[in-house]
């Protein structure tokens, strides 16, 4: 067990070295943090100590929590509101596109099920906030743009959301091994539950923190502690009913949000502890990844049709656009910041293995290739197109 302590030495000060050096010359951390994870893994050097691998999935999960919590706090509907239809559908109509192409092609470029193919596509359909949002934030902040970068950075947050509902939905189809009306009847009342409790924990934790006027650091462990009892009691009344804790989470994130004064400081806080999960997410999907299946035949045809999915998902955000007075080039611009996936990948493409499917490796490779190949790619394309094609817009 003691081991365990020096492979997180190591995962940390490597982690934060190589990211560090990696951001010089223009390649996101996070490829550093997964080369670092395959690297350090079975399937090379073997020098991640067993138990940490052991308790990976409850890693993944508070990782997780962290991202839908800061995508909850970091909403912002009154841009949705303002801008109209536009902004609603990049929520979620490039991810449908993207989850329908990788539906269609899955079978028959990797011989697995409709279904399977159906969870491939929702783990595969997410943009990444931790390539995105970070440079959405600086065009903002240099009034580049216009109202661009804040249609995406919504966009991007209730994208992950949307995404990561279905998958769970899809997950469960796949646990019971049926998908049928009354599986289907279950995803409306598991959504409109978690929503429920959402809006009951969200106020209730607006009084209680008017209640106690305290800092911002004590309710973010409050907050986050209370995400770990929406996610036991999803778990635990499982036999029951079906709730959605992460929904709920979200829920209470957005409720939240609209009544904090140090809000500010609660999202530092939320972004520090994701500073830390970030470079273990990584690295331990890194750790789980065969390098046998990623390199062969089968990893080509992974990677065609991610090919595939982004081709649909493009279409999907031009579809999106549709009625609005944007340039061909800013359209681009679009479509290129809705490429790249990282976080969602990495927190939930283990998920599949983890359950003991069939596809789960199969999944959890497609999760690696995407992030290798649409992370760096998309960042570059981002940071090469805001340059060429936009232009500098003040807000009045």
């Amino acid at each position: 067990m003691i081991v365990m302590f020096l492979s997180l030495f190591l995962i940390f000060f490597v982690g934060i070295i190589g990211g560090i050096l990696f951001e010089k010359i223009k390649i996101p951390k996070i490829i550093f943090y997964l080369l670092m994870g395959i690297l350090f893994g079975s399937s090379l050097l073997n020098i991640i100590d067993p138990s940490l691998e052991q308790i990976s999935d409850y890693l993944r999960q508070i990782a997780l929590i962290i991202i839908l919590t800061r995508s909850g706090l970091a909403l912002d509907f009154k841009t949705l509101i303002k801008i109209g239809r536009p902004a609603i559908l990049m929520c979620f109509l490039p991810a449908s596109f993207e989850i329908i192409g990788i539906t269609i092609f899955g079978p028959l470029l990797l011989n697995i099920s409709y279904l399977e193919a159906l969870l491939l596509g929702c783990v595969l359909g997410a943009v990444s906030p931790a390539i995105v949002v970070p440079r959405m934030l600086t065009m903002i902040e240099n009034k580049q743009g216009g109202d661009i970068p804040k249609i995406i950075m919504a966009g991007a947050s209730c994208d992950d959301i949307y995404v990561i509902i279905l998958f769970y939905a899809c997950l469960n189809a796949l646990r019971t091994n049926k998908f049928n009306f009354i599986s289907l009847l279950q995803i409306p009342s598991s959504i409109l539950l978690g929503i429920l409790l959402g809006l009951i924990f969200g106020i209730g934790l607006i009084y209680l923190f008017k209640l106690l006027n305290t800092s911002s650091t004590i309710k973010v462990i409050i907050i986050l502690g209370v995400s770990f009892l929406l996610v036991w009691l999803e778990a635990y009344l499982q036999a029951y009913i079906s709730i959605s804790s992460l929904l709920a989470i979200i829920i209470m994130s957005i409720v939240i949000s609209t009544r904090m004064d140090d809000l500010k400081e609660i999202k530092g806080s939320y972004n520090h502890l994701w500073s830390a999960f970030e470079i273990l997410l990584f690295v331990l999907v890194g750790t789980r990844v065969k390098l046998n299946l990623v390199f062969s035949i089968e990893g080509l045809s992974i990677l065609l049709l991610i090919l595939i999915g982004l081709a649909f998902r493009s279409i999907g955000v031009f579809l999106s656009l549709i009625g609005k007075k944007y340039k061909l080039k800013e359209i681009i611009f679009f479509i290129v910041s809705y490429l790249p996936k990282a976080t969602v990948q990495a927190s939930i493409g283990a998920i599949a293995l983890s359950e003991g499917l069939e596809c789960g490796q199969l999944v959890l490779a497609a999760s690696v290739i995407a992030i290798l190949v649409t992370a760096p790619l998309g960042a570059i394309l981002i940071d090469l197109t805001k340059r060429k094609i936009l232009i500098l817009i003040k807000d009045a």
